[in-house]
């Protein structure tokens, strides 16, 4: 017999409570190291966990539907065992069932009777989950939702990525009532009390005293009274998305620069690479050289290249970019990294290898984190102007629309150009709108020649 070894969820990032949408295998089934076992879906797409060990599965340990965390046990697989009796590869004993069993409900809040509400870490101008309160003062907890963590004196019991998400929405931890085990709060625990204040807030609106959102309830209406309708359930990407569109909206003051790059050498650049690549298989798109060109703006101009936390502006020192990939779940968006250490062909190969994982659904967790500044691009489908919203806890988004031939005066004549049109939506918390316009100008420049990214 060989040893039994748990197969347990991997780093999986900043997530956690992600849910498992599908079992690949089944007990007696055997697998080879890096086969899929389960399928988990985040909010931003839908990840496979490998078997680390080859053997045969002797138990399964979750069902679709389940919650899992990193560290969260799945698989149990029995290895094979050489002719001295030792395993064939390397393996850890697990701990025995009864023991392993209770550390992952540590780490899971309790499951409510019906699904729970879908809140996520923010997410993008596509896909980017919760229910927002605004940032302002914040207001106090409702008596109905004080506990033993909102004590006087006593640290709240949260995981980072918890704190994280809570400080994103401006919760107070102190205020929250923890589910989980000693008073832990959980995601899902946040999310209840951001409710509870807009509910509250809801029940004040109209008193003027300008410390809500006044918002007015959603509007109900059997719209079947007016004729044929269908209804049809949002993805679990869109059911995220909208949430996290509403809180990136409503907590950050957007503005948008709109200007137009004159792409003329460009574009007839990028056919002759285009041409001589397509051998290769490599597509040349005009999205790589605008990350490429990028990279010397946010240089220039390094508060784009930042995020705001509380009254400190934390700037980074890396290029990591999101770019908007349209999938039929929704749009989702994959960050390419190290943008500055790549040439455009490179670019292009891995923003059309990461497009493809997200159609695929493919995508791993390191695939759609760590984005810096974010292009959503609509050039290949039409448009001349757009306002995105901002993939919080980024500042800026940058919008491409489609090309279009217009006369530009040049020496005292109208001659026919290429003008790419611009669409910078930025956070002005954090950027005015001087810093905006020379941005937007400066990248202007870098597109209509190139040389100057090189440089």
């Amino acid at each position: 017999m060989g040893a039994l070894v748990d197969i347990k969820v991997p780093d999986i990032g900043d997530f956690s409570d992600v849910e498992v949408i599908e079992v690949m295998v089944k007990p007696g089934d055997a697998v080879h190291v890096d086969d899929s076992l389960i399928t988990i879906e985040s909010d931003k797409a839908a990840m496979e966990v490998p078997a680390t060990e080859a053997g045969v599965v002797k138990e399964i340990r979750v069902k679709i539907g389940d919650k899992v965390s990193e560290g969260s046990p799945i698989v149990v697989i029995e290895t094979a065992v050489t002719a001295d009796g030792k395993p064939a590869a390397a393996a850890t004993q697990p701990p025995p069932p009864a023991a392993a069993k209770p550390a992952a409900a540590a780490t899971e809040p309790p499951q409510p009777a019906k699904p729970m509400a879908v809140v996520a870490s923010p997410g993008s101008q596509s896909d980017s989950s919760s229910p927002y309160i605004e940032d302002a003062p914040k207001p106090a907890a409702p008596e109905s939702i004080e506990g033993p963590e909102s004590e006087p004196g006593r640290k709240p019991h949260a995981s980072p990525s918890v704190r994280k998400f809570a400080r994103e929405l401006g919760v107070d931890l102190a205020a929250v009532q923890g589910t989980g085990l000693n008073g832990r709060i959980f995601r899902s625990d946040v999310q209840k009390f951001v409710k509870s204040v807009m509910a509250a807030d809801g029940r004040a609106a109209g008193t003027g005293a300008g410390g809500s959102l006044d918002l007015a309830s959603w509007p109900k209406v059997d719209f079947a009274k007016f004729g044929e309708i269908e209804t049809r359930p949002l993805s679990r990407i869109r059911r995220i998305s909208k949430s996290n569109l509403a809180r990136n909206w409503v907590m950050i003051p957007h503005v948008t620069q709109f200007d137009e790059a004159d792409v003329t050498g460009l574009e007839a650049f990028r056919r002759e690479l285009d041409e001589a690549h397509a051998k290769d298989g490599v597509r040349v798109t005009l999205l790589a050289f605008v990350l490429k060109a990028l990279v010397p703006v946010l240089t220039r101009f390094p508060e784009f290249n930042s995020s705001l936390d509380g009254d400190s502006l934390v700037l980074k020192k890396y290029f990591h970019f999101g770019f908007a990939a349209d999938t039929p779940d929704g749009l989702i968006v994959p960050v390419i990294r190290d943008v500055d250490k790549k040439g455009v062909l490179q670019i292009a190969s891995d923003t059309a290898a990461l497009a493809k994982a997200a159609r695929e659904r493919k995508l791993k967790p390191a695939d759609i984190q760590g984005g810096c500044f974010t292009v959503s691009s609509l050039g290949g489908i039409g448009g001349t102007a757009f306002t995105p919203i901002i993939n919080a806890p980024e500042v800026a988004i940058l919008g491409l629309s489609r090309v279009a031939k217009k006369p530009v005066w040049r020496d005292d004549a109208f001659v026919p150009r290429l003008m790419l049109p611009l669409s910078l939506a930025y956070d002005h918390r954090v950027i005015d709108g001087a810093l905006a316009a020379r941005f937007v100008t400066y990248l202007s420049a870098m597109l209509s020649d190139m040389r100057h990214a090189l440089l």
